[in-house]
């Protein structure tokens, strides 16, 4: 019935999404394998992408040419560029989106995609031979051959939904749990585990009184996430809104901890850190007063709000009761409750870099299934895993993304060399090169490597050749240029800043903290001739480099000098045995991980820097 493919991806979510798109749009083959095609790119959870840390990921992945940007941008509702009164590498974009036009736009870019086919249904096993994937199972009982395959299951691996003190089986609300595959996996010899996450009510908007509510716009000049002209950011927007809790809504959900899946000890899986429960919030943060609640429009042409901030798995006439306490929310219908959900996770200290098993040649796995949480992070696995698929099986080099080249390297090395012990979420603060790693810069960082793997498009690249050469000329440009003080004063004294009392090299008021072109040219005529036909984003990424360049060229500096350990390969069957003066605990981290490059080896929990130094002198030797 089916032909042999290059690639099956598992699952069509925002990991699988992206690995379709990625392996087909490079050439590949593929079977996109999804229990139910209409929700092919469903936004799970909150209808919105981006955010801090998370917005730099959506623009990584665009870059590269995957199409998590241009879809959020076809389907954005709002946007708004976070952390503005912070420096540049905090910035980071964020969009609400329209849950239903998201879930269509990838839907025809998929469909649009050649190479890709698409089966409903679920599957059940995969067809291991000679230690190498070869195919999978469907649950007919069907065969699907391939080289290689990609899972990004989700929540649905032996998923279990809780409310209160009832619990059923379900990937997602309405959805069916997937079996099968865990019991396969455990039995080649994978470890497993179990984590959880959650999701809040969500109500009728007509019900709400948003006078009693704080209004939240999206920018006066909304951005975009692509980098492609193309795409263009909305002609309108949608607002969304802030309330808050109080005491008398904490008290209401207090009475029905005892029915709490969670505090009762029916939930057994590990749940996010920093997205909890409204009442782990309550529990955790007993000194607090109230908790915000963001109150989001999920589309152009819906009445349903999604109630971000109250993610709960109490009893529905509990959430109900609570609900109505809160500010705006006194006549509130809901339309669903809110649930915890449970489901099977397999440890990424099973992988590689590139996202493939160590145990099994050509099976990847991406997304949830790696402890992640959040759409942003599953999105760029699944792109990883389908571009390292693809050329896993057409014999190219593996395409590994370095700590101080992309948010994306942080995570998968984060995932790989450390594990984790909870869902994991990506923050700027686990970049350790985050000046290096901003939201504005990831198309020159990014797209010319997407480019030579064959993903980012001629027109995509030709653009960015576009934006490079024009910013190396406006900085060439601006370090010549000088100006008088009778042009630049009013600019300057405008912002607070200290005027010039003879002609200055515009370089040096650049340098300036308070002054920025926008300033200059908003009171300069002549310096608005000598910088016409520069786009806004060239400006800004010139002013960027020009304000932080001493920090760009320190923590360069730094990432060159910790890079060169990645010069140091590891042979795959090193003997780590043989290295009696390695700690206990680094020899057996050593072994499990197996590091290819001993920088990868210095970066494993529970490897020191005294282990490393063994290591390279015995090489050495």
């Amino acid at each position: 019935m089916f032909k042999e493919y290059d690639i099956v991806v598992v699952g069509a979510g925002h990991a699988g999404c992206e690995a379709a798109a990625a392996a087909a749009n490079m050439g590949s083959k593929v079977m996109l394998v999804t229990m139910n095609m209409t929700t092919i790119g469903q936004m799970s959870c909150n209808p919105a992408m981006g955010g801090v840390a998370k917005g730099q990921i959506v623009r990584e992945i665009d870059a590269l040419g995957g199409l998590s940007g241009i879809i959020s941008d076809k389907s954005m509702i709002q946007f708004r560029m976070l952390n503005r009164s912070k420096g540049p590498a905090m910035w980071s974009p964020r969009t609400q989106n329209d849950r239903m036009r998201f879930a269509e736009e990838w839907r025809l870019a998929l469909e649009a995609i050649q190479n890709i086919d698409f089966w409903q249904e679920m599957i059940r096993e995969i067809i291991v031979e000679n230690n190498g994937v070869v195919g999978v199972k469907t649950a007919l009982g069907l065969e699907i051959r391939c080289k290689a395959v990609v899972l990004t299951n989700g929540t649905f691996l032996n998923g279990l939904i809780h409310i209160g003190e009832k619990n059923f089986g379900g990937g997602r609300t309405a959805e069916k749990a997937a079996t099968g595959i865990t019991e396969q996996l455990v039995s080649l010899g994978f470890e497993s585990g179990r984590m959880k996450t959650g999701t809040p009510p969500r109500v009728d908007g007509r019900s709400l009184d948003y006078s009693k509510m704080e209004i939240q716009p999206g920018d006066e000049k909304p951005g975009k996430f692509s980098y492609l002209h193309e795409s263009t950011p909305p002609q309108k927007q949608l607002p969304c809104w802030i309330t808050y809790t109080n005491d008398t809504v904490h008290n209401k959900l207090k009475e029905g901890f005892e029915q709490s899946p969670m505090f009762q000890g029916r939930i057994k899986g590990l749940g996010p850190r920093y997205c909890p429960s409204i009442e782990d919030k309550i529990n955790r943060f007993a000194e607090r007063e109230r908790h915000q609640i963001f109150v989001e429009p999920e589309g152009w042409n819906t009445v349903e709000i999604y109630v971000n901030g109250f993610s709960t798995s109490l009893p529905e006439k509990v959430q109900y009761e609570a609900l109505t306490k809160i500010p705006g929310f006194e006549n509130a219908r809901m339309f669903r409750p809110g649930y915890a959900i449970e489901y099977d996770w397999f440890p990424p200290t099973q992988l590689k870099l590139t996202l493939e098993t160590q145990l099994i040649d050509n099976l990847y796995f991406a997304g949830q299934i790696n402890g992640t949480t959040g759409y942003e992070e599953a999105a760029c696995q699944g792109l990883m895993a389908g571009i390292n698929a693809h050329r896993k099986i057409n014999d190219e080099d593996a395409f590994v993304l370095k700590r101080s080249e992309a948010y994306i390297g942080v995570l998968i090395d984060d995932l790989v060399n450390k594990g984790t012990e909870e869902p994991y979420r990506m923050f700027t603060s686990r970049a350790e090169y985050r000046i290096l790693l901003r939201q504005d810069n990831a198309d020159l960082r990014l797209t010319e490597k997407g480019y030579h793997i064959g993903l980012a498009s001629e027109n995509r690249y030709q653009q960015f050749i576009h934006k490079r050469n024009q910013t190396e000329l406006l900085a060439q440009k601006v370090s010549n240029l000088r100006v008088n003080p009778d042009e630049v004063n009013k600019a300057i004294e405008v912002v607070g800043s200290m005027p010039i009392k003879e002609k200055t090299p515009l370089l040096n008021l650049i340098k300036r903290p308070q002054l920025t072109f926008k300033d200059l040219l908003l009171h300069c005529p002549s310096l608005q001739n000598e910088l016409a036909g520069y786009a806004e984003e060239e400006l800004e990424q010139v002013e960027i480099n020009i304000k932080y360049e001493t920090y760009v060229d320190r923590e360069q500096k730094l990432a060159d000098k910790i890079g060169a350990l990645e010069n140091f390969r590891i042979k795959p069957d090193f003997d780590y045995d043989r290295v009696k003066a390695l700690s206990s605990e680094a020899r057996e981290k050593l072994k499990k991980i197996k590091p290819e490059t001993i920088g990868q080896a210095s970066r494993i929990s529970g490897v020191s820097p005294a282990d490393i130094s063994i290591l390279t002198v015995y090489m050495g030797k």
